[in-house]
């Protein structure tokens, strides 16, 4: 681990210091949203700032198109908007100031579990503030890419599985199921259909035997094929899943039911395991821990991947590692979907066409989680050049007194969104000073 020295720590202390104006005006409501944006014009949105550390940079238009500025924001959700869903205290003055100057953001999070749709009017209800699925990313949004091709511009071999089988598994199975069939999943089969088609593949009684029996749908045929696995969110009975997703591992070409005679021989690569066309495995996220209402971390999907992993590396004996794709942060392939979100939002946003807008100079990541979002905005690479710089609150998972340095160092270490916020503005050059 290298020696930690955030370059920006800003406390209780430091945040006292910020001189308070009068509060500003609350709009009639806190975004002009992007069709509204269209018919009228942006330039009434940028107001004339000044700054305390000298003349800002200039935003207000004057009979011109209004400039776009050249940051963002994205933000995780849970410890960083949200505990136990309610509002952090600023959040919601935090969104409202960013959505009222005309300032992008996105809400970038590895949870998951519920559709885009349900999920963002859930959250404008409890922040009080209004979303849309347009700068909203969860864990499996990038699942959708994977229904007509590949997963963003990383090379998977995957030509499309509209109208494949996938076996879905989450904390409510039933759920994923409709999560995927609105993503455009054609064929989704949950560990409940094959329990009710194959009561003795597993040969205990199911902790959730009246789930399984209220949710099951008939299996396509006796032993379908298998083409794809995914996990969607945190999984609840690890026990079974961990039985079917390995014997699908094990299968031959992906058939429930079936043995590979490939597995476990020495003459072959990786001694023969996965190497018979089983269905690739995909994680939505790799959190091992999250912030919850419990005072301490939870168990994240992590766990449930490390579980598998091990019981996988007992079963072939250590000969080959499991093979399998993880998104969500801190991967470069979910943190490149979400710039295409953002920019996309953005254009919107401002009525324009992303063509007509030069490329984020900046993006602030405002994460809780040193593992996830610290990490993955540090390592990101934009092949547009935009700067992603972390900052870390101390609202959510990372607690100095329980874990000591964070495990990846941030660009700023801060009390909590607002001041995240407030220390990005400044930054920027705008004026600070409107907490």
């Amino acid at each position: 681990m290298r020696a930690f020295r955030p370059r920006t720590v800003i406390g209780r202390a430091a945040s006292a210091r910020i001189q308070r104006p009068h509060p500003l005006p609350t709009p009639s409501s806190p975004v002009q949203a992007a069709s509204s944006l269209r018919q009228r014009g942006a330039s009434h949105l940028w107001p004339s700032l000044s700054c305390a550390s000298g003349p800002c940079r200039s935003y207000s238009i004057d009979r011109r198109p209004p400039k776009p500025p050249p940051f963002a924001f994205a933000f995780d959700i849970d410890g960083v908007l949200l505990h136990v869903a309610k509002p952090i205290p600023g959040a919601t003055q935090a969104l409202q100031y960013l959505q009222k100057h005309n300032i992008p953001f996105i809400l970038l999070t590895n949870g998951g579990g519920k559709h885009e749709t349900e999920r963002v009017a859930d959250l404008s209800s409890r922040l009080g503030v209004p979303l849309t699925t347009d700068n909203f990313v969860q864990s499996h949004t990038p699942f959708r890419e994977l229904v007509h091709g590949s997963l963003g511009d990383i090379d998977i071999d995957v030509k499309g599985l509209k109208d494949k089988n996938i076996l879905v598994t989450g904390s409510d199975a039933s759920k994923c199921r409709r999560i995927a069939e609105q993503y455009g999943f054609r064929h989704v089969i949950t560990p409940a259909d094959i329990l009710a088609a194959h009561p003795d593949v597993w040969p205990f009684e199911p902790l959730m035997k009246e789930v399984y029996a209220a949710t099951a749908r008939p299996l396509p045929d006796s032993n379908p094929k298998i083409d794809a696995i995914f996990v969607f969110n945190d999984p609840r009975d690890w026990a079974l899943d961990i039985q079917i997703i390995l014997d699908l591992l094990q299968s031959k070409e992906g058939v429930l039911g079936t043995y590979s005679p490939k597995n476990g021989r020495a003459d072959l690569e990786g001694h023969g395991w996965q190497a018979d066309g089983q269905p690739p495995l995909y994680f939505s996220n790799p959190d091992l821990l999250w912030s919850a209402a419990y005072h301490l971390p939870r168990f994240g999907q992590g766990a449930f991947q490390a579980a598998l992993a091990g019981v996988w590396h007992e079963v072939t004996g250590g000969k080959a590692p499991l093979k399998r794709t993880v998104i969500g942060k801190p991967h470069a392939r979910t943190y490149a979907f979400a710039e295409r979100v953002l920019n996309a939002h953005r254009a919107a946003v401002l009525g324009k066409d992303e063509k007509e807008i030069h490329p984020l100079r900046n993006v602030y990541m405002v994460g809780d989680n040193p593992a996830s979002d610290i990490r993955g905005a540090n390592e990101y690479e934009s092949p547009l050049g935009t700067k992603w710089t972390s900052v870390l609150v101390r609202t959510g998972v990372w607690d100095p007194e329980r874990g000591g340095e964070p495990a990846y160092e941030p660009k700023a270490i801060v009390g909590d969104v607002r001041g995240a916020v407030a220390w990005a503005l400044e930054r920027e050059g705008w004026d600070a000073r409107w907490m």
